[in-house]
Order: C-alpha cells, then structure tokens, then sequence
C-alpha cells in the first residue's frame, strides 16, 4: 500500500473517531439537560436575573421618590419662608379695622395734634395685633415686613416709604375673636383713641386678604453664619 493511500485510511479513520467522540459528547449534554437538577439551576438561574431586575426597577422607583419627596420639602418649606417673609399674598380669617381723624370740633386752645391720627397710634394698634398673635398685617394694602417703617410725614404717615392719607384700613389675619378682644379691652388703645374723638371700627371676618410684599430686602452688614448654614 502506497503511503498516499496509508494516509487517507489514517484521515478518514480520525474523523470516524472524532465523529462518534462528538456524537457521544452532544447525547451526554442533551442527557445533562434533561435532568430534573439541570433543569432546576436553570429555571433558578432565571428566577434570579428576573429578581435582580426587580429589584434595580424597586430601587430606582425609590431613588426618584425620595427624590421627589425631598424636592417637594424643600418647595413647601421654602413657601413657608416666602410666606413669613412676607413676598406671597395670604388669606385667612382676621380682622379689619378702620381708623380715621376725629370729626369733633376741638374747644378753644387745645391742641389740634391731639385729633389727629399719628405713627405712634398706628404703632400701638399694629402691636397689640402682633401681640394677639396676627400672622399678616397690612395698613392700606402695604404689607408689613421686617423693616416696614410706620412714621409721620406732615399730615400723612409713610408705610413702606409710601405715603398715606386717613382713613387707614389695617387687615390682620389671625383669630378673630382674640384679635378683637386685644384692641377692644378696656383702657386699650381703641378705647384711648376715641377719647379723642379719633374714629375706630373693627370687623371680622372669615377670609381677610393680604397683598404681598412689592419692596425687597436689602443686607448690606448682616451676613449668615457659616455655623447656621451647616445645620
């Protein structure tokens, strides 16, 4: 036999032997994959991609709800300060009193001062809604912030460097019972008002609207503490 031939039958008998290995090799796979354990890691294996997915699905749902929750703490809280500092318009149950100069003819040589309606008396009134617990207070839709001034100018009283004439409105939101009671006890400010004549009406009512405040605030040595901040 000549050695081409020896070849061929050395070839073909390999491919014989590496046929029937790989024949015995796919039946020993497909044997291992239809046994009851083979079967059980695979349909585990699956429970636990599809569980990771749930939970990268759960954990995401929670990353953006604790998102959302602390986006809308932050919102209402600052509304609060907005609300406080006086820069949203409010409404709410309150008071409102309406003061004006006294029409009585003054007697001769008394003091026409004494008549008239003055920053110091606006001042009392003011702070005894405060001190009755108001949480919003206007005099002639200009609302009181910190740093709202009440002073006289001549004949009119400047509120937030706005100059106003008599009669005042003063709204104040709070209960109204309380806040009446504050400016109607007696030898309180109302009743020392018209001793002298000066005009004075207060009413409640259920829904007292206050504008917002139209200045701004400006700091110009007070600055936060670095403390305050980082708590």
């Amino acid at each position: 036999m000549s050695a081409l031939k020896q070849g061929r039958v050395a070839l073909a008998f390999v491919c014989v032997v590496l046929g029937i290995m790989l024949a015995v090799q796919f039946r020993t796979t497909q044997d291992i994959r239809s046994t009851i354990p083979f079967q059980r890691a695979e349909d585990l294996s699956l429970r636990l991609r599809q569980a990771e997915k749930e939970r990268d699905t759960a954990l995401r749902q929670l990353q953006e709800l604790q998102n959302s929750t602390i986006s809308e703490s932050v919102a209402k809280e600052a509304e609060l300060f907005r609300m406080a500092a006086g820069y949203l318009t409010v409404e709410g149950p309150g008071v409102v009193v309406t003061i004006d100069d006294s029409k009585r003819p003054m007697k001769p040589g008394e003091n026409p001062n004494l008549y008239l309606i003055h920053d110091d008396d606006m001042l009392k009134v003011i702070n005894e809604l405060w001190a009755a617990g108001a949480e919003a207070i206007s005099i002639n839709d200009q609302r009181l912030v910190v740093g709202s001034e009440i002073r006289c100018t001549g004949p009119t009283i400047s509120v937030n460097n706005m100059r106003h004439t008599p009669p005042y409105e003063i709204r104040a939101i709070g209960d109204p019972k309380t806040l009446e009671a504050s400016l109607k006890m007696r030898g309180g400010v109302i009743e020392t008002l018209q001793f002298w004549g000066i005009q004075v009406s207060v009413k409640t009512q259920p829904k007292v609207k206050i504008v917002s405040f139209k200045g701004a605030h400006k700091y110009q040595f007070a600055k936060p503490l670095k403390e305050e901040a980082a708590k």
